[in-house]
């Protein structure tokens, strides 16, 4: 009979954009696989990656005591039926509530903190309380997977978890083959030298810098008219720092930049740019930069913790300074300035770093040896 492992995420599009190379991975390997989490339109999607669905209600982003209860009497349900021999969770929910349930279960479980996200950017009784909750959830699981050092040592110094159990990770890693630079015949000059298009992709949140990316964007073309500005990703999100389209509407009437709208392949805007741009206040391991530098593109981020793990400043791109519009004008204006045949140099730079440290097999192949060592079934050859 095959041995099981439980994968818990408060998203099935998170298992389809971000990990089904872990789900057919560990398939490949010989484990059954059951996947849960709140339904949605990538259900199916989850299934033909060769593993069972298990629908998981759950409240992502709301406080509600009696909702999360209901969640922790779920989770534990679902193990209590399921007899995984290991548990992997993903976001905050699945970390604290699965962590709780595992216990109750007798189940071992392995933790990814995948960012502190804006509890940990400020400060008070929710951050306070969010800690408390790691705390008490996390204190029996068997490993804890951080993106960077900084998250890592910020529950440490917390005194979240035990120091044995802290152990870093590549984040979901990146397909090398589906994100690659543009043959170099389409890799054209821009007309003008001057004419550079910068793309910030993420939510549209505050907290990614995207007040400073507009402020820097109107300083920019008064000396570089032909520069273009331009934004991708979820607008109207359901968070205290969204940014509004009314707001967004009203950016791009002042003719300041560019809201592409969402999608599900960025590959083809990636592509288009000249530069990727995230000014984010803190991360855990910003995906969009490292897709970016897969394709060959220079990125310019803030010198904060998660975005400072993918870009080695002045090598695959530059550095800001976090919440400095000037700073991040400076910096893009360099790029403008570095002139196509540089960019593209560093761009390749930043193919090599992903090549190096973010591949998705190196990523599988460290989840595989985990849960090796944590239930006693033999990794696969090679």
């Amino acid at each position: 009979m095959r041995q099981k492992v439980l994968i818990l995420v408060n998203a099935a599009w998170n298992i389809v954009n971000f990990r089904p190379h872990l789900v057919k991975g560990l398939v490949a390997a010989g484990y059954e696989v059951v996947a849960a989490a709140p339904e949605d339109s990538h259900a199916d999607a989850v299934r033909r990656l060769g593993c069972r669905f298990v629908p998981l209600e759950m409240d992502s982003g709301g406080t509600n005591v009696v909702r999360d209860a209901l969640l922790l009497v779920r989770c534990t349900r679902l193990m209590l039926r399921e007899r995984p021999a290991v548990v992997l969770s993903y976001t905050v929910k699945p970390n604290i509530y699965g962590s709780f349930a595992a216990r109750i279960a007798g189940v071992p479980i392995v933790n990814s903190i995948e960012g502190l996200g804006a509890t940990f950017i400020r400060t008070g009784w929710l951050t306070r309380f969010v800690s408390l909750l790691y705390k008490a959830a996390m204190s029996r699981s068997r490993v804890v997977f951080f993106l960077n050092p900084d998250d890592r040592q910020e529950f440490m110094s917390r005194a979240l978890i035990r120091p044995e159990q802290a152990r870093e990770i590549a984040g979901a890693g990146i397909d090398l083959n589906d994100f690659r630079p543009a043959p170099p015949a389409l890799e054209a000059a821009p007309p003008v030298p001057s004419a550079c298009t910068f793309l910030l992709v993420s939510r549209m949140l505050y907290d990614k810098g995207i007040a400073e990316f507009i402020e820097a964007a109107q300083a920019i073309r008064q000396a570089h008219p032909a520069t273009r500005f331009q934004l991708l990703g979820f607008l109207d999100v359901e968070n205290p720092a969204a940014i509004s389209r009314a707001q967004m509407n009203q950016w791009m009437e002042a003719g300041i930049v560019d809201y592409l709208g969402q999608t599900s392949d960025v590959r083809p805007f990636i592509r288009q740019a000249d530069c990727v741009v995230l000014p984010s206040y803190r991360e855990g391991l910003p995906r969009t930069l490292i897709e970016a530098s897969a394709m060959g593109k220079p990125v310019v981020a803030t010198d904060v913790p998660g975005c400072r793990q993918v870009v080695d400043d002045e090598v695959t791109g530059l550095l800001c300074a976090p919440r400095s519009a000037s700073d991040l004008a400076a910096k893009l204006t360099a790029i403008v300035e570095l002139g196509h045949r540089a960019r593209a140099e560093m761009g390749l730079r930043g193919r090599d770093k992903v090549a190096r440290e973010f591949d998705v097999q190196q990523v599988v192949a460290t989840y595989l040896q985990t849960i090796h060592s944590l239930i006693g079934t033999r990794p696969p050859a090679g």
